[in-house]
């Protein structure tokens, strides 16, 4: 059975999937066989032969190689709106029970399965159930995607303890710089580098949206 990890971040857009992408190519450099998951995700384009595509999706499928989509990302929506409104308006449940199932099927082809979520930790998935939800129930330890920017220690430290009390270990972290020129960036990294005892994994510089 492979080792799972599910991706988080301190808020949305601030680099979930750069990051993911970055971990896929680093593990499958050491030889590893890498399998990616985005089990919701909302914002896709609809295609010339009617596919709704997702661009977090896509690019996960680059780094890793995949080309099952559907096994990788049972729910999608189109309008790029908080999964629970979208899930909503389509009608649709998001089971966390399907996205554990297509979780186990990943993991007996793979050395390592990554789980990215949609959103930040406690983005809802329903009325009732939340994004740490699905972690809880893939049981997987988690990696923090910090976007680097103003506001970023008081977001880490918060989502880090917030991963520690839902009782799941916290894998390490991640600093991706999101702003071109983040003032006293050293001293912010530094500071949550003394402040969250797990490694830092990656450091991702600035790289603008082209």
């Amino acid at each position: 059975m492979a080792q799972g990890f599910f991706v988080t971040g301190t808020d949305t857009e601030i680099g979930k999937t750069h990051a993911s992408v970055q971990l896929i190519q680093q593990w499958r450099q050491q030889g590893k066989h890498v399998l990616a998951m985005k089990p919701v995700a909302s914002g896709c384009e609809i295609m010339a032969d009617g596919r709704w595509q997702n661009d977090d999706v896509e690019r996960l499928v680059a780094a890793s190689g995949q080309t099952d989509r559907d096994a990788m990302n049972p729910y999608r929506f189109l309008p790029p709106i908080s999964p629970h409104i979208a899930a909503r308006e389509a009608g649709v449940e998001i089971s966390l029970e399907r996205i554990v199932q297509h979780y186990q099927q990943l993991a007996e082809q793979a050395d390592i399965v990554l789980v990215e979520a949609a959103g930040g930790w406690l983005a809802p998935l329903s009325d009732s159930l939340r994004m740490q939800d699905m972690a809880r129930a893939l049981g997987l330890p988690v990696i923090l995607v910090v976007g680097m920017k103003l506001g970023a220690i008081n977001h880490a430290l918060l989502t880090a303890q917030a991963i520690r009390a839902a009782g799941l270990p916290l894998a390490g972290w991640v600093a991706n710089r999101v702003v071109p020129d983040q003032l006293a960036y050293e001293a912010n990294l530094a500071t949550l580098k003394a402040q969250i005892a797990e490694p830092l994994l990656l450091e991702i510089p600035y790289q603008p949206v082209v």
